[in-house]
């Protein structure tokens, strides 16, 4: 049985406070019916001042979701760490591990856009040692215990259900990344399908003495919709992955590497690269992934189609998967 992943970013260009309000209340909803029918994961994201509303607190919106449901893990994938006050972010964490008897599983990044730091006052270029910090005090904040944080001695409580902490894991696609994750013992979640990466990050485990491991995206990881007629979905809908795969295009450099990553700049070009994909629920089924990724509200998708293709891939492709 592949994973299967429910992806939220709440993207809605040009929306009213009323409408983006209805999307909100919406992925909850969504969520809850993922949770009802065995769906394994919401992935939710992080990014700032966007024009198209792009979610920009990850850890609210994954506490609404615990409230709203039982056995669905949140991987919020990813949060841009240095823009965290790290004593913060350990309580934050702490407090959403409890509520959802461990549910929460966080991906720290360092993001590549600028201008979020610019918009928080953040310095773009201590980024790395910035995450050094963040990482390095939530390991020690999780313990309960004291601990030296610039020049002070603190303490956090309360401490998190997950022992010894929450699952926190390194994303990025640097080696400074795979570095940081093997120096501090913490798992590595490279943004796309990088093997060399994945090598160079066991080849620090051993430099290092410690123990870890890689959650690597699969070569082939799509974004879906599920519909009865394919052709007519992307002819009506399409623009809305189009907005989507323009606006990471727009943000990522040429030394990015992202499993969604697109160079299409129409929906006839988007549709041929195959990031995105509108499949009828049993050409799904036979796609033969490790992982699928359900996206039904992609850049800013009206929500009553959102909701035809989840209870399609719910009622139709996971019983085909034996689910």
């Amino acid at each position: 049985m592949p994973v299967t992943v429910v992806r939220f970013n709440l993207v809605e260009p040009g929306a009213t406070p009323a409408s983006l309000a209805a999307r909100y209340r919406a992925a909850l909803e969504m969520a809850a019916y993922a949770d009802e029918h065995g769906i394994t994961t919401v992935q939710t994201e992080e990014h700032h001042g966007a024009a198209n509303n792009w979610l920009p607190s990850p850890f609210a919106f994954a506490g609404a979701v615990f409230g709203a449901t039982r056995r669905i893990a949140v991987t919020v994938s990813a949060i841009i760490g240095p823009l965290h006050d790290p004593l913060r972010l350990a309580e934050e964490i702490a407090v959403l591990d409890l509520l959802s008897g461990g549910r929460l599983v966080t991906v720290a990044g360092i993001g590549y856009r600028p201008e979020e730091y610019a918009l928080f006052d953040v310095d773009w270029k201590r980024r790395g040692r910035l995450q050094d910090e963040l990482l390095e005090t939530l390991l020690k904040a999780w313990t309960g215990e004291e601990f030296e944080y610039r020049g002070r001695t603190v303490r956090v409580t309360p401490r998190p259900y997950t022992d010894p902490h929450p699952l926190l894991l390194v994303g990025g696609s640097s080696k400074a990344a795979a570095r940081r994750a093997a120096r501090l013992g913490l798992p590595f979640f490279p943004s796309a399908h990088l093997p060399e990466l994945e090598a160079y990050y066991k080849e620090r485990l051993v430099e290092y003495g410690t123990e870890g491991w890689t959650m690597m995206p699969a070569a082939e990881t799509p974004l879906l919709h599920i519909a009865e007629d394919p052709d007519r979905t992307w002819a009506e809908y399409g623009r809305h992955f189009l907005h989507e795969a323009r606006t990471y295009a727009s943000w990522q450099s040429g030394d990015i590497r992202s499993a969604v990553r697109s160079a299409a700049t129409t929906v006839d070009e988007l549709r041929a690269e195959g990031v995105y994909r509108i499949l009828a629920p049993e050409q799904c089924a036979a796609q033969g992934l490790d992982s699928l990724v359900l996206h039904p509200l992609a850049g800013g998708m009206p929500v009553e189609e959102g909701w035809r293709s989840l209870r399609l891939f719910a009622q139709r492709v996971l019983p085909a998967l034996g689910g």
